[in-house]
C-alpha cells in the first residue's frame, strides 16, 4: 500500500486500494490448494522468527511491555501460524460431507448432495492493543482468516502503528513470495478508516479485540449495514476465581503467589486477568497477598489512553463505600504522559459487592483486583449466577480430598456463563491448542459461538455450501470423488438409511 501515514491514518485512496485488492483476491485465495495455503502460513512464521531483532524493539518502545513478555508472544504467534498450517494441510476444517445418490433412501429417492465450508470472503480485523503480535497484524484472527481462504484487512491499533506497519510489510512480502494473490492482506490506520472498511459491502465479516464501548459501537455498525455481517468482538471479562475453604487452608501461600502473579502479569492488561477472587475471610491471606503485591515492580501501561482509563477506574473502586485496602499500590505519570503502576488489591464482603455492583463489577484494565470474602461455600453458585452473566473464564481452586459433589453446581453454573472453566489453575496464559476456547457469553464477546484462540477459530470465518446433483467436472476440488486435495470426506453410502435408529451395543467378549 503506497503513501501510508503511520501516525495520522491511511489516506482514503489507500483504503479503497486495500478494499479493491481484497475483493480481487477473494476467489483466487479461496480456491488456492491447501498445501500452498499451508506453505504461505509457514513462510510468514519463518519471517517473523527471522525478523525478531527488528520487531521486538519496536514493540517494546510502543507498548511498554517487557522484552521477555514480547519475545514469548512473538514465539506464540509463529507457533500459532505453524499449527494453523498443519490444520489447513490436513483439510478437516472444510467439514466435507457427501451423501451419495440413493434410489432406495428411506424417504424416497435421495439425490447426490455434497457440502463443505467455504471462505466468507474479505474480513476486517480490528487489532488489539495489549497483544501487539498475537492479536494484531498477523495475530490469531488474521491467521484464521488466511487459513480459511479469506483476504483480510487489518485495522492497525493506534497504540503501536510503527510495529503494525513493519509487520504488515514483512507478512505481505512473505505471502507474495509464497504465491498468495495481491490483496490477501492489507493494513489501514485510523478510526474513521476502520469504520469505512467495516461499512463497505465487499467486507463479509469482522473481528475485534478491545473495549466494550468500542466493540458494541462497531457491532451495531455491522448489524445496521444494508447486508449485515457477523461481528466477532471480544469486549471485556472479569474472570471470577473461587477458592474453597479447604484449598485456602492447604495452599494459602501458593494461592496468594499465583493470584498476585496473575494480576500483575503484563500490568494486568490481559483479558483473562482474575478481577475477583472469592475466598473465606482470612486475615493471614490478606497479609500474604499484600506482601507479594508490594514486591511487584512498577510497569508501564500500554499508552496514555490506557493509563487514563485505568486511573479513572481505580479511583472509582477505591472511593466505593465498603471497599478496604489490601495493597494500595502506586501510580506514576512520567514526563511523556505514560502511566506506571504497581498492583492495587482491595477487599469487600459479598453484600458490599452486591450493593455496589454498579461501581465494582466492571472490568479494571490494569493491575487491580478485588478479594471478595464469602461466608458459606454453598452460596457461590448463586453468586456466580447473579453477578457474572458472561465471562471468558471461570476458575475454582479445590482442596485435596474435597467433596466434589458440593462443587459440581458451581462448575455447572460457570459452564453456562463462561467459555473456559478451570480447576486449580489461573486463567492468564491462554494456550494455543486445538481444544482451546477463548470466548464466552455476552458481555465478554458479541458472539459466543466461536473462539479467537485455537484451531476452531478458522470456522468462524467460513460458511457452508451444499451442491446437489452437480456434475463432477463442476464441483469444487474437495467435493469430487477423485479428491485432488486429499481432504477427509465423510460419506453416506446408498442403503445406510435402512439402518438408522438401530442402536449398536458392544458385544460380549
Amino acid at each position: 500500500m503506497s503513501q501510508m501515514t503511520e501516525l495520522d491514518g491511511t489516506a482514503s485512496a489507500d483504503v479503497e486500494f486495500a478494499l479493491t485488492a481484497a475483493d480481487a483476491a477473494r476467489e483466487d485465495l479461496a480456491s488456492m490448494p491447501l498445501d500452498q495455503r499451508s506453505q504461505g502460513l509457514l513462510a510468514v512464521a519463518d519471517t517473523l522468527d527471522s525478523h525478531a531483532p527488528e520487531l521486538l524493539p519496536l514493540a517494546e518502545a510502543e507498548t511498554g511491555l517487557t522484552r521477555p513478555r514480547l519475545t514469548s508472544e512473538l514465539r506464540r504467534t509463529s507457533v500459532q501460524l505453524r499449527l494453523f498450517a498443519d490444520v489447513v494441510s490436513a483439510g478437516d476444517f472444510l467439514d466435507v460431507r457427501i451423501d451419495e445418490e440413493d434410489p432406495g433412501f428411506a424417504l424416497g429417492h435421495r439425490p447426490d448432495i455434497r457440502r463443505y465450508l467455504v471462505s466468507v470472503g474479505p474480513v476486517v480485523n480490528f487489532a488489539a492493543s495489549n497483544f501487539p503480535f498475537a492479536f494484531s497484524t498477523i495475530g490469531g484472527d488474521t491467521t484464521a482468516a488466511l487459513a480459511a481462504g479469506s483476504p483480510v484487512i487489518v485495522k492497525g491499533h493506534p497504540g503501536h502503528p510503527r510495529l503494525s506497519s513493519a509487520t504488515y510489510r514483512l507478512v505481505s512480502s512473505a505471502l507474495r513470495d509464497a504465491g498468495f494473490p495481491d490483496g490477501s492482506i492489507g493494513l489501514v490506520l485510523g478510526q474513521s478508516q476502520g469504520v469505512e472498511v467495516l461499512t463497505d459491502e465487499r467486507i463479509r465479516a469482522a473481528t475485534f479485540t478491545g473495549s466494550a464501548q468500542g466493540g458494541r459501537a462497531l457491532a451495531e455498525i455491522a448489524a445496521r449495514r444494508r447486508i449485515p455481517i457477523p461481528f466477532f468482538g471480544e469486549l471485556s471479562s472479569v474472570n471470577p476465581v473461587f477458592v474453597t475453604p479447604q484449598a485456602l487452608v492447604q495452599r494459602r501461600d501458593t494461592l496468594a503467589a499465583g493470584f498476585v502473579g496473575s494480576v500483575a502479569g503484563s500490568a494486568g492488561q490481559l483479558c483473562t486477568k482474575p478481577g475477583f477472587l472469592f475466598v473465606p475471610a482470612d486475615a493471614e491471606l490478606r497479609d500474604v497477598v499484600a506482601r507479594r503485591s508490594a514486591d511487584q515492580p512498577e510497569h508501564r501501561l500500554l499508552n496514555p489512553h490506557t493509563g487514563s482509563g485505568y486511573r479513572e477506574r481505580r479511583d472509582t473502586i477505591l472511593s466505593t463505600p465498603g471497599v478496604r485496602l489490601v495493597d494500595e499500590g502506586t501510580l506514576r505519570i512520567d514526563d511523556t504522559g505514560e502511566t506506571w503502576a504497581t498492583p492495587t488489591i482491595v477487599a469487600v464482603d459479598v453484600e458490599t459487592l452486591k450493593h455496589q455492583r454498579d461501581r465494582l463489577l466492571d472490568e479494571a484494565f490494569g493491575p487491580l483486583s478485588i478479594l471478595v470474602e464469602y461466608e458459606d461455600l454453598s452460596d457461590l453458585t448463586e453468586i456466580a449466577r447473579e453477578l457474572f452473566p458472561g465471562n471468558l473464564t471461570g476458575t475454582v481452586h479445590l482442596g485435596q480430598g474435597e467433596a466434589l459433589a458440593a462443587i459440581r453446581p458451581l462448575l455447572v453454573q460457570l459452564a453456562r456463563s463462561c467459555g473456559r472453566v478451570l480447576v486449580d489453575d489461573w486463567p492468564t496464559g491462554v494456550a494455543v491448542t486445538p481444544a482451546m476456547q477463548h470466548g464466552g457469553p455476552f458481555p465478554s464477546t458479541t458472539n459466543d459461538s466461536g473462539t479467537s484462540v485455537g484451531t476452531a477459530a478458522i470456522t468462524r470465518l467460513m460458511r457452508p455450501v451444499a451442491y446437489q446433483g452437480v456434475p463432477a467436472q463442476l464441483l469444487p476440488a474437495p467435493l469430487r470423488d477423485s479428491n485432488p486435495w486429499g481432504v477427509p470426506q465423510r460419506r453416506t453410502a446408498p442403503g445406510e438409511s435402512a439402518q438408522w435408529g438401530q442402536l449398536r451395543t458392544p458385544t460380549d467378549s
